[in-house]
């Protein structure tokens, strides 16, 4: 069942396209308008919980019609890689140089196909296994003998896919099947990402930090990015988020604006945040009522409000245009920005030495801490949106 916040009728706003940012240096193809949501719509978890202790579940919402069935559009809905980039002020496209790995779990057979519709309904150049753009694998790192399909993380697997693409659609991808949600699954499939020269490391899930301290070394990677959702049940903090050795992505809720950026943010009621029980703080860190780790580090778009589009299975048998929203999408985003400015990395360090690179979120809350910055967004860093969104790559 939907939780009453989830089942909430709700509107899209703020999905009208701009112009198109030229996100590919071999094509100048116009970006087709994605279709305007003007009725009110509903969201429901992809990976529903609560789950077992030592597993994780995917954190995106995907739009759902008035009978609670996952809601297909014949033509994009939501955001497509024109506004993000836009948003996001993105002017690299990336390169071959830069391997994105997306970890998760479960298996996804149509994951080549399915984001080639994206690609081309957009104009980004192709990703293919022909072409040495994409290499699917499993947690061992053997392209076959792929996991059993699940339906909500193969619709994790596409956004993480998607967004990975519409922020540096020239860099390769990596898609690393983990056998199933298991920490220590999950955890075998980071590795191996890792061992396969990934530059940067995507991470749309999360589950309780209870027994996590046992998988924590897997996200501990010398020289490579590791993006974490911070989750989409509001304050509270979640593994892996929670490593001193992730970059600990929130969420936001995005919308454009009569302003100089041209878009406007405020922190998502659903973003996880909080001071983890049990990890130490990064020196990086400086927040002070936090004595250790607290997450989150950076945010970008993830209110299904403000959904965003992608091509999904909407089953085991159909794909279609569906909207998703959660931190899941903030987290690939985040990895593409890595993805485009392709630079030595420290960990989760670089966005707090580069803090002018950020458009700081100044209000909004996801939960109940007398009024501090653990869940209220606040002028500098806070928990929901960390330092801010992306203003470039600079800070990554």
């Amino acid at each position: 069942m939907m939780t009453p916040m989830a089942r909430t009728s709700i509107r899209l706003i703020g999905l009208l396209t701009g112009s198109l940012l030229a996100v590919a240096a071999s094509a100048q193809r116009s970006e087709p308008e994605a279709a305007a949501l003007r009725f009110p719509v509903r969201h429901t978890e992809v990976c529903r919980g609560p789950v077992a202790p030592e597993t994780a579940r995917c954190h995106s919402h995907v739009i759902v019609d008035s009978s609670d069935n996952i809601q297909a559009f014949a033509t994009p809905a939501g955001y497509g890689p024109a506004d993000l980039r836009s948003a996001y002020k993105v002017t690299g496209t990336g390169s071959a140089s830069s391997t994105i790995a997306i970890v998760d779990a479960f298996g996804y057979p149509n994951a080549e196909a399915n984001l080639a519709v994206y690609r081309t309904q957009f104009g980004l150049p192709p990703c293919t296994t022909a072409n040495g753009c994409f290499t699917k694998v499993n947690q061992s790192g053997v392209a076959g003998s792929y996991p059993r399909f699940n339906l909500g993380w193969s619709q994790e697997t596409a956004l993480d896919l998607d967004m990975a693409s519409a922020i540096c659609p020239g860099c390769k991808i990596l898609l690393v099947e983990a056998t199933s949600n298991s920490s220590a699954n999950l955890a075998a499939a980071v590795t191996t990402a890792g061992a396969m020269g990934a530059h940067v490391i995507s991470n749309s899930y999360g589950g309780s930090e209870s027994g996590s301290s046992k998988y924590e070394s897997a996200y501990h990677i010398a020289g490579v990015a590791v993006t974490a959702s911070s989750g989409d049940s509001g304050y509270g903090v979640q593994f892996p988020a929670s490593s001193p050795h992730v970059t600990a992505v929130g969420g936001t809720s995005l919308v454009t604006a009569s302003n100089a950026r041209g878009w406007s943010e405020t922190a998502w009621s659903g973003a996880g945040s909080g001071c983890s029980a049990i990890y130490g703080k990064p020196h990086w860190q400086h927040d002070p009522l936090c004595a250790k780790r607290m997450e989150a580090d950076v945010s970008a778009v993830a209110d299904p409000n403000t959904g965003v589009a992608v091509y999904a299975q909407r089953t085991a048998a159909t794909s279609a245009w569906l909207v998703f929203g959660g931190t899941s999408v903030a987290a690939p985003l985040i990895a593409g920005m890595y993805g485009v400015k392709d630079t030595a990395v420290t960990y989760g360090r670089d966005p707090y030495q580069h803090v002018s690179s950020l458009f700081d979120v100044t209000s909004g809350s996801n939960g109940s801490c007398g009024g501090t910055y653990l869940c209220t967004a606040v002028v500098g860093y806070d928990g929901p949106t960390g330092l801010g969104t992306p203003n470039g790559d600079n800070a990554f």
